[in-house]
Parts: structure tokens; sequence; C-alpha cells
């Protein structure tokens, strides 16, 4: 009895803390796939992180990555415009 007694007191914990609910969304979602994956364990690792608070510095490196690809498109367009100023001479 005192075994069932901690399971149920652990259910109710992931329930109070929406555990339940996430698993149970995840689940249902692979379960919808169309055409399931290859691997379960990557997708719900991949859905669940996806719900996971951000990283501080995740948020930073997504900022430099945008501005490495601003930087890239000016360096592309540069590069582009000094070829055609090149082939005029």
């Amino acid at each position: 009895q005192a075994a069932d007694s901690k399971r149920e007191q652990f259910r109710q914990y992931l329930e109070k803390s929406g555990v339940l609910d996430v698993l149970t969304k995840v689940l249902v979602a692979l379960y919808e796939e169309p055409e399931k994956p290859n691997s379960a364990l990557d997708f719900l690792k991949h859905h669940l992180g996806a719900s996971a608070p951000e990283n501080p510095e995740l948020e930073a490196l997504r900022l430099e990555l945008a501005e490495m690809k601003e930087k890239y498109e000016a360096t592309l367009e540069e590069n582009k415009t000094l070829k055609s100023k090149v082939k005029v001479y």
C-alpha cells in the first residue's frame, strides 16, 4: 500500500507540474504524424526541447547568427558590385 501511495503522490506531482500534459501532447503529436519518424526518441527530444525555457546564451547566439547572415549578404552584394566594376576596366 505504501508503494501505491507513493506512486499516486508522484502522479499527482507530475500532473500539477504540467509534465503529464506536455508528455501527452507530444505523444499525441507523434501518434498523429502521417509518416512516423525513424527515431521516436529523437522526435520526443525535439518536441520536448522546443517547450523548454530559452537559454540566454542560445538567444545571444541566435542574434549573432542573424548579424553574421546580414554581413554575409552585404559582402556578397559588395563582391558582385566590385566584380562588375572590374569587368568595366
